[in-house]
């Protein structure tokens, strides 16, 4: 049963009934104007069991985008559409945060209507890809960013926040994770300025500090997440003070008031424990992989619960691929497995067509 994974929480302005969060996942089924589709909709109506939902990812301008095909909160045609998931989530007495996410330097001029340069806290490139329906296409070297570029920056964070409450969302989760802008900032190997926002660790957490606040004062801070990968190189992020560095930032958005903290694991649990010392709210943890690489289960969540690493336990896999999580959960399995060749763009295959249990 797991009866930890069903015990009610209190996150931000929201009572969770349950501690199973779906996490965010990109799923690239959006139009090319970034807005979600009916299937969305459905999506996230048969995903409503959850106790919080984050959704995929938002690109907070025209910038900040960084796939083809994923959803924004920067038009009000965007605005309108999200408006349509969040009624159905809350008809069938779902709750749903929207993630904020700027991409920074993983994007490519293909992208954008002006046909210009992704932008980033120093010009230097990924060293990954984006897929493109002509073919895999190189991440440029960004444009670095001016004191202007980051204000403005800061500012679209906090616009998207409006617009997702416009929207109808409970709140917002910024994404300071998984080697987009945030952490771009924050990563000693992707950040190499030499002004205010660079070099110590003090100046590398001011973006994302400045991004929670701004946010935080557009909506109110009891209903903002904020997202960590301490240690993740995604998208060529390097981090070589790790520690140091998140137990610095999470001392700055400690005293914020934020809903929750929510942190990606990626096999160093000393590293949660730091930060989950230094966090005085509600802590999401989506738990690293086991040891053979696949993705932790329910009773990996629960055992977290009972360590008190956790208040919550974010899975994404697991939610994708069965919409009707908690019920399996109860009944012990059995899981639907992923399909992983239709994680990113399509149609309903591998979206909505995933089966409840019978009966």
């Amino acid at each position: 049963m797991m009866d930890e994974l069903f015990e009610p929480l209190p996150v931000g302005k929201l009572e969770l009934p349950n501690r199973l969060v779906m996490a965010p996942m990109t799923r690239s089924r959006a139009f090319t104007g970034g807005e979600v589709s009916e299937l969305t909709v459905e999506y996230y109506r048969q995903r409503a069991g959850a106790g919080l939902i984050v959704s995929e990812a938002n690109q907070p301008s025209v910038r900040g985008q960084g796939y083809m095909w994923t959803p924004g909160l920067h038009t009000a045609g965007q605005v309108a559409a999200w408006r349509a998931v969040t009624s159905a989530v809350h008809a069938e007495g779902g709750r749903i945060y929207a993630q904020i996410m700027h991409s920074g330097r993983v994007g490519h001029p293909v992208l954008y209507p002006d046909g210009g340069l992704p932008v980033g806290p120093s010009p230097i490139a990924s060293g990954e890809r984006m897929f493109h329906p002509d073919g895999m296409l190189d991440h440029p070297a960004p444009r670095e960013m001016t004191r202007d570029d980051i204000a403005g920056a800061v500012a679209d964070f906090a616009a998207a926040a409006r617009n997702a409450i416009d929207a109808g969302f409970d709140g917002v989760e910024v994404h300071g994770a998984n080697g987009y802008l945030i952490h771009q900032f924050l990563g000693d190997g992707s950040n190499v300025r030499t002004d205010e926002y660079g070099g110590s660790v003090a100046n590398r957490i001011r973006f994302g500090t400045e991004v929670a606040r701004a946010v935080a004062d557009a909506i109110g801070p009891e209903r903002v997440g904020f997202r960590v990968s301490p240690g993740n190189g995604a998208n060529g992020v390097g981090e070589s003070d790790v520690p140091d560095a998140y137990a610095a930032l999470v001392a700055a958005l400690a005293p914020l008031g934020l809903a929750y903290l929510h942190v990606m694991e990626l096999g160093n649990r000393d590293v949660t424990r730091l930060i989950r010392a230094g966090w005085p709210g509600a802590l999401v943890l989506n738990p690293h992989p086991v040891a053979d690489g696949s993705p932790a289960s329910p009773a990996d969540g629960a055992a977290a619960l009972r360590d008190g690493v956790a208040d919550a336990i974010a899975f994404a896999r697991l939610w994708l691929a069965n919409p009707d999580l908690p019920a399996r959960i109860r009944a012990g399995g059995p899981y639907n497995e992923a399909d992983a060749a239709s994680f990113y763009g399509g149609d309903h295959r591998g979206y909505t067509d995933y089966p409840a249990l019978a009966g």
